[in-house]
């Protein structure tokens, strides 16, 4: 993402941003479906099997599918892992598990982006906490995303809000810009200091995912070439919404009009 920092950074139309919400919503949608079939005994690789079909279905293509050759439709993370989990037919769901699903569409040329973490079944409540807690960095980060504001607010609201909750913030990997690719700039960290960092104007739009770890922020990359993990071994939540930094705040595409919040998982 180097060469992202070096690019213009696109400022967006209204029409053009009604079009990148079209294709988040279709991932709003997709996303509840997959929150609601992650049950014990469903393997991963039938979830990523759901949200393909149900992605065609909507005249959309999935934006993970064959991206720098990644091999599937959804990240699919359980428990320890923290993001990019490859869906398999041999990972079957059990009782207890948090189940992290990142998913992108792309619909008439523009990319739409969002994750959650959910329950299978009933969890401990530590997990518990680690998704209450992840869910309200992203929303601290949301909040911190206003025009004049800096990049660099948004990754001190997640730090401050994690940190002060005796979690951990990932720092390998990073939110994005996102329009007509899937990854476009600037760079958007989840740690940081206010007030540094690419300033925020009106127009931009902007993949924002805080993930979160229960122990220590290190993680390391299994020998798939995809699947990160933390490296100890501790359980993992990520939360992400697509954001348009308008006139009047942060406009969340990836929530249907007049809704707040995430996208719901399920209680258990």
């Amino acid at each position: 993402m180097d060469a992202h920092a070096r690019e213009r950074i696109a400022l967006r139309s209204r029409d053009e941003i009604a079009r990148i919400r079209e294709a988040c919503l279709v991932v709003h949608d997709i996303l509840r479906e997959l929150a609601a079939a992650a049950v014990p005994g469903v393997s991963t690789a039938e979830l990523d099997r759901l949200a393909e079909a149900r992605t065609r279905a909507r005249g959309a293509e999935p934006a993970f599918l064959g991206y720098h050759g990644y091999p599937a439709s959804v990240c699919i993370s359980v428990n320890e892992q923290v993001v990019h989990g490859i869906p398999s037919p041999h990972r079957v769901l059990r009782e207890g598990d948090l189940v992290g699903l990142d998913f992108g569409v792309v619909l008439g040329g523009f990319y739409g982006d969002s994750a959650i973490t959910v329950p299978v079944g009933r969890i401990p409540e530590a997990a518990r906490r680690l998704i209450e807690v992840t869910e309200g960095a992203l929303a601290a980060a949301v909040a911190a995303a206003r025009p004049e504001g800096r990049v660099g607010d948004i990754g001190a609201a997640v730090q401050a809000h994690v940190e002060a909750r005796g979690f951990s913030v990932v720092r390998d990997f990073v939110g994005h810009g996102i329009g007509r690719r899937l990854h476009e700039p600037p760079q958007v960290p989840n740690y940081g200091s206010p007030g540094t960092g690419q300033r925020l104007r009106t127009g931009m739009v902007l993949a924002i995912e805080p993930m979160v770890n229960a122990g220590r922020f290190e993680v390391e990359t299994l020998d798939d070439g995809w699947t990160a993990v933390t490296q100890d071994g501790s359980l993992s939540a990520h939360f992400e919404h697509t954001v348009a930094i308008t006139d009047d705040g942060p406009e969340i595409l990836t929530l249907p009009e007049g809704a707040t919040g995430v996208p719901p998982g399920r209680g258990g």
